[in-house]
């Protein structure tokens, strides 16, 4: 499932595209159809993003998007006649310059505001979001019994993270991950967060989760110039890294499952709450 950084940098992109244009709306797949005509040719207002929930407002209507696991929108130049549809696409947005197919979503609907706001509420903080208020985050982490490594999975804690950032937040902060979340100290949460919205907005900015230092150095530099690499050498420290030397300590990446997903860490380095 796509991180957080992803749908930030997708709302960008679409703004990028349709922002002021009235772009013609349909579902080549025909179960968003009705809903379609409704804004076909209406002005594309802004995307957004919070967390992992994306919203694309046109002609005063809000479409609520969360890709899931094997969504994609993908977004093309349009040269001259319009591009045939490939595949099984839900929503197509196109206007003179380009088109937007997405597929697969596990959610493509129109919702109102008072469900836009719901559906917000429900999301912790996202650390990508200007000024985004990390207090209720530490709230709910620091009465919690589960891991730290759980919490910072769950999209209700903050909104946006997905496995490798947790797993590569723990690492460069030096977080046990098994730690509940009631033995982390509000300094370590605190070094998270602003790590957090340190390494999102370079994800933002990049397309890619960069987390070894070096690197993200070498990018922050590369958005300043407006310059970004294709590629940096080494994009994380832990992540898929199991059996591998830790790049700090020497000891070995461990992995097992936690949640239903795979968690990396270092036993030797990682255990600080």
């Amino acid at each position: 499932m796509p991180e957080g950084h992803t749908l930030h940098r997708l709302a960008r992109e679409l703004n990028e595209a349709f922002a002021g244009t009235m772009p013609q709306v349909t579902s080549p797949q025909g179960r968003f159809a009705e809903s379609a005509a409704l804004v076909d040719g209406r002005l594309f207002e802004r995307a957004w993003a919070h967390g992992k929930l994306l919203f694309v407002e046109v002609g005063g209507q809000t479409i609520h998007v969360h890709l899931g696991l094997i969504g994609k929108f993908q977004i093309a130049p349009v040269v001259g006649i319009e591009p045939p549809v490939n595949g099984v696409v839900r929503l197509r947005l196109l206007n003179e310059h380009r088109v937007a197919d997405l597929r697969g979503p596990m959610v493509c609907d129109l919702v109102t505001p008072e469900e836009v706001d719901a559906l917000v509420t429900r999301q912790g903080p996202d650390p990508i979001q200007p000024g985004a208020d990390p207090v209720p985050a530490w709230e709910r982490i620091h009465r919690s019994g589960k891991s730290i490594a759980e919490l910072l999975m769950d999209q209700t804690v903050i909104a946006g993270i997905g496995n490798i950032y947790r797993c590569e937040v723990l690492f460069r902060q030096r977080v046990g991950p098994a730690y509940a979340g009631k033995r982390i100290k509000r300094t370590s949460f605190d070094a998270m967060w602003s790590d957090l919205v340190r390494l999102m907005a370079v994800g933002v900015q990049t397309g890619r989760i960069i987390t070894v230092e070096e690197d993200l150095e070498a990018a922050e530099r590369d958005i300043a110039t407006g310059r970004i690499k294709p590629e940096y050498d080494r994009p994380n420290y832990v992540y898929q890294h199991d059996g591998e030397p830790c790049p700090r300590c020497g000891s070995r990446v461990r992995t097992r499952v936690l949640a239903g997903r795979n968690l990396y860490w270092c036993g030797g380095c990682q255990r600080r709450t």
